[in-house]
């Protein structure tokens, strides 16, 4: 079943999702696309949506919902993750699987978008019962995943130990061991060096790439970062290992400044000792929102979608912004980021590492010959500081934003592979 790529509906991350398809419009419009191709863009090649019957470890039987969107196979199979969550639906999964066609795109990744998800509660399930429904929900896509068709990855809700129930199943189908069915598995079983860190790692790498280009030295640049999970921390101690200064960072118990300088590890350790940074006493405490507008060198959102708004954007006091969350900037507040001359790093760019590292442990499972984490490193850099290469310079040429240019960057590789290929009739 084929739909048109939806707008706002949904719950969550699905408005973030919209604005993407606005910029999709906005970039499309100055590549002047057929109307025929567009089409074809805008649609996405299969959605699946199935039962998933399991049962309660008290015998009772549930029956849950499960959904794989492939939404273009015109670079090669489709790349993106799997969330268990109550609010998970078609729309949603579909606007993120568009969304990972472009992002895998500008990185000049061989993969098409796609996405997944169970629309079920992980909170109220035990292991056992989340094994079930994962083996269950890879049951049921075995024809249609696979290294050469489809490679699932974690998403909202999933870990390394759901891609070892997936790869074990579909291994067991096809009754040979198939690591690279999916990525971001345990190193044991298939995995790459450097996965867990890659996001954090490429936020940093083409920060610090633009600082340079801005005449930001490190040594001493301000940095402001909202989120300290796994992006936003370890981009922090990427920051700090580079000489700048962090001096904001946050989660959801609140935002802690310290203008003369955070202990990006010590709050790494505080928060890993006490599951959050509530409590900490190492920067005076404020709202997440209040801390976006303190004055810095380099903003970087890494926690929540919409965070940077028209409400907010003129408060602002940074040269540069580098998202590293999907979506924290509406259309609307980038624009005015552009009128006041801040950078925008867009989603789509500052936070491809994990993708990138997912397609070299897809590249490891299948020359079967594992690299060390440096050589990720450094690969993970030249792929991200070339790519994003082409955008600035698109964006200089054509007089856009770095976002425009990411759009366009991404939506013409795909074109020029879709003409390549032609349409199969």
């Amino acid at each position: 079943m084929s739909t048109a790529v939806p707008g706002t509906t949904g719950v969550r991350e699905v408005s973030v999702f919209g604005d993407a398809i606005a910029y999709f419009n906005e970039a499309a419009a100055l590549l002047n696309l057929d109307p025929g191709i567009k089409a074809i863009l805008t649609h996405p090649s299969r959605q699946i949506i199935f039962s998933i019957p399991f049962q309660r470890d008290n015998g009772s039987i549930e029956v849950y919902t499960g959904y794989r969107v492939q939404y273009n196979f015109a670079r090669g199979p489709a790349k993106g993750g799997i969330r268990f969550h109550p609010g998970v639906t078609l729309d949603e999964v579909t606007a993120l699987a568009f969304w990972m066609t472009w992002k895998c795109a500008v990185v000049d990744l061989p993969f098409g978008g796609g996405k997944g998800g169970v629309t079920c509660d992980p909170r109220t399930l035990s292991i056992s019962e989340i094994e079930r429904i994962t083996r269950r929900y890879a049951a049921e896509l075995v024809e249609v995943i696979g290294p050469d068709k489809d490679v699932p990855a974690p998403d909202v809700n999933t870990t390394p130990q759901h891609m070892a129930w997936i790869m074990d199943t579909y291994s067991m189908h096809h009754r040979m061991n198939v690591p690279g069915v999916v990525t971001g598995k345990p190193l044991e079983i298939g995995g790459s060096r450097g996965r867990v860190e890659a996001t954090g790692r490429g936020v940093s790498i083409v920060a610090l790439d633009e600082m340079a280009r801005l005449g930001i030295d490190p040594k001493g640049a301000t940095i402001v970062v909202q989120g300290f999970g796994n992006v936003g921390s370890i981009a922090a101690k990427m920051f700090v290992d580079a000489g700048c200064k962090v001096i904001g960072i946050s989660d959801v118990t609140g935002a802690y400044v310290n203008t003369n300088g955070i202990d990006v590890n010590g709050a790494i350790a505080y928060a890993q000792e006490h599951h959050s940074l509530d409590g900490y006493r190492g920067g005076d405490k404020m709202s997440n929102q209040a801390m976006l507008e303190v004055p810095c060198d380099v903003l970087v959102p890494a926690a929540l979608e919409k965070v940077l708004t028209v409400e907010n954007a003129a408060r602002v006091k940074t040269k540069l912004i580098v998202e590293g969350a999907n979506g924290p900037t509406t259309p609307e507040a980038d624009h005015l980021f552009a009128r006041n001359g801040i950078a925008v790093i867009p989603d789509i760019v500052a936070n491809a590492g994990g993708v990138t590292v997912s397609y070299f442990e897809w590249v490891q499972d299948r020359q079967g010959y594992f690299w060390k984490e440096a050589e990720v490193n450094e690969r993970l850099r030249e792929n991200l500081i070339d790519n994003f290469g082409v955008v600035r310079d698109l964006a200089r040429a054509r007089g856009t934003t770095y976002r425009t240019a990411a759009y366009m960057v991404a939506i013409d590789r795909v074109v020029r592979s879709l003409k390549a290929r032609g349409v199969y009739a």
